[in-house]
């Protein structure tokens, strides 16, 4: 009978000089050299791709091609760049954009984790991006996508682990931007109630998206020490584009969060619901509700695209709106000018003349035709 084999007494890969594994079984190897009397050493990660750096280092030096200060991690892996991106990702976005950030890495890591960072191409890219067309996701979330690859390889380049940023050569998709849908008095109706029979504790938070405008995730991140109620100011810490922002209320929102307050109590957020995953649980009721009423292509942000609707349509100027909504150039708002042009119908009217009586009609061409036959101008 064979006794089966001790995989704790099976032999090692053959040592090879100058590569070694650091910490032991973690699967990272590193390369050890000298040059001129000074030991070097570097992380490379795989043990073959350890081998073949060591090899080209040797070369290097026995040539006199090698420059220490220009040494760079030649065979990085893309998910160590990955990591560093989502950590300055984790620092500097917003709470809610940071779930969509590790959303999309994790996608990104499905493409290129084990692939050296290095070997990526643009055309590696367009490809992957291609794929994402053809199963239908739409131009905007292609540039996302886009984007989180020029943001790991531009901060690799920073902290001098690569010399390129491949995502840059792949061009921007068109996007249509000037989608505003908004709810008119008739779907608001139907979309109330349906919350009121089926969700009626939630007609708090369809209030005051409707009266302030703001994102779903500022919203359901706000906390009670941001709206000061005495002062009338919403204040959102960390808007989308990293600044703070203030949000005048109004006298509706003002009766919708003193309601919410009653029920909330002591409650650390402003909207009920769990400590964890606000965002996304919060938004199964609307979208519920949504469909229950028969309002379609609706989503939660075009509450937002109402608020700003309903404001230029009552002629608030576009500045106004803009501040607002906390877009960072007025370009963002003018989606919403064809709904504020009362002036240019008022212009245009200018120009009418009411229609002739049809009494007056027969007069006014026998005028005409016996000025004719007298040839007589007028001057």
């Amino acid at each position: 009978m064979v006794e089966p084999m001790d995989n704790s007494t099976r032999p090692g890969p053959a040592k090879v000089r100058g590569v070694y594994e650091h910490p032991k079984g973690s699967g990272v190897w590193w390369i050890c050299y000298f040059e001129n009397g000074r030991r070097h050493r570097e992380k490379v990660g795989a043990r073959q791709l350890a081998i073949s750096a060591y090899a080209k280092r040797k070369i290097d030096i026995r040539e006199h091609k090698f420059f220490p200060e220009q040494i760079r991690p030649v065979y990085l892996r893309f998910e160590e760049l990955a990591a560093d991106a989502l950590e300055y990702c984790r620092q500097y976005h917003v709470t809610a954009g940071h779930g969509r950030d590790l959303r999309q890495m994790n996608t990104l890591l499905r493409w290129f984790k084990g692939h050296v960072a290095t070997t990526i191409t643009p055309q590696d890219i367009e490809r992957k991006l291609a794929a994402l067309s053809d199963a239908g996701r739409k131009p905007a979330t292609l540039n996302r996508y886009r984007s989180m690859l020029s943001l790991i390889f531009s901060l690799g380049m920073r902290n001098g682990k690569v010399k390129a940023n491949p995502a840059r050569e792949v061009r921007r998709r068109t996007e249509n931007n000037e989608r505003v849908r908004h709810l008119d008095e008739e779907e608001e109706q139907a979309l109330r109630a349906v919350i009121q029979a089926r969700f009626p504790d939630r007609e708090a938070e369809l209030d005051l998206a409707l009266q302030t405008g703001m994102r779903r995730g500022e919203q359901y991140q706000l906390r009670w020490q941001d709206a000061n109620l005495a002062s009338g100011i919403i204040t959102i810490p960390r808007s989308k584009h990293g600044g703070v922002r203030h949000i005048p209320i109004n006298s509706t929102a003002r009766a919708v969060l003193e309601g919410l307050r009653s029920r909330t109590g002591s409650q650390l957020y402003v909207c009920p619901g769990p400590q964890q995953n606000r965002e996304s649980t919060n938004s199964r009721w609307f979208e519920k509700a949504v469909r229950t009423a028969g309002v379609e292509d609706f989503r939660w942000h075009d509450l937002r695209h109402t608020f700003a609707s309903r404001l230029a349509m009552a002629g608030v100027n576009l500045r106004a709106i803009q501040e607002l909504l906390g877009h960072k150039s007025v370009a963002m708002t003018q989606r919403y000018t064809h709904l504020s042009d009362s002036h240019l119908r008022q212009a245009i009217e200018q120009i009418t003349t009411p229609p002739m009586p049809a009494s007056e009609q027969p007069k006014i061409a026998a005028n005409v035709l016996q000025f004719r036959a007298s040839g007589t101008r007028t001057k």
